[in-house]
């Protein structure tokens, strides 16, 4: 809190006027994030919406790479980030997954978008040149594009993978 304090150019006790607390901006913070995920249109098939839902989640975090470890340390409580939870379990829920499956896929998901959006702020090249890069790295290495579009490729090749991977039993 003191340190916001000093960035916003007020005394830490004025900012309990506005927020209880740490917490409160935290949950502040998630709710701004996740109000920028639009939910996907009812009747969308349900890997389509779960796609939908993983790419704008993946962007809304993207721009708010520092703020990621704080939101995983914390339970959420944020209307929104329940609005986009809730978004989830119905339409799977729709789609004949059973309600502990449910939670699982949730997670995973989770996992996966917060970490790829967590790449989108990885330097240019993420990994050095080095003796310790065997050919087949090497190869791997030159053939990546940029850093964008090696994000964007490994993303939507990860996401399909990860949605064909899921099925209602």
């Amino acid at each position: 809190m003191p340190q916001l304090a000093k960035k916003l150019k007020v005394s830490p006790s004025s900012l309990y006027n506005h927020v209880s607390g740490r917490d409160e901006i935290i949950e502040l913070l998630r709710g701004r994030a996740m109000s920028e995920v639009e939910m996907p249109d009812a009747g969308m098939p349900w890997r389509e919406a779960l796609a939908w839902i993983a790419r704008g989640y993946r962007n809304s975090y993207g721009r708010y790479p520092r703020l990621i470890p704080l939101l995983t340390a914390q339970a959420v409580n944020s209307s929104a980030a329940f609005g986009m939870y809730n978004t989830l379990a119905r339409v799977l829920t729709d789609a004949g997954f059973a309600p502990a499956d449910v939670l699982r896929i949730i997670t995973v998901l989770d996992s996966y978008v917060l970490g790829s959006a967590l790449d989108l702020a990885a330097p240019e090249a993420p990994w050095l040149s080095s003796r310790d890069v065997e050919p087949e790295l090497k190869a791997a290495l030159d053939a990546a594009g940029e850093l964008h579009e090696r994000s964007e490729d490994a993303f939507e090749f990860g996401l399909q993978a990860l949605l064909m991977g899921l099925d209602p039993r």
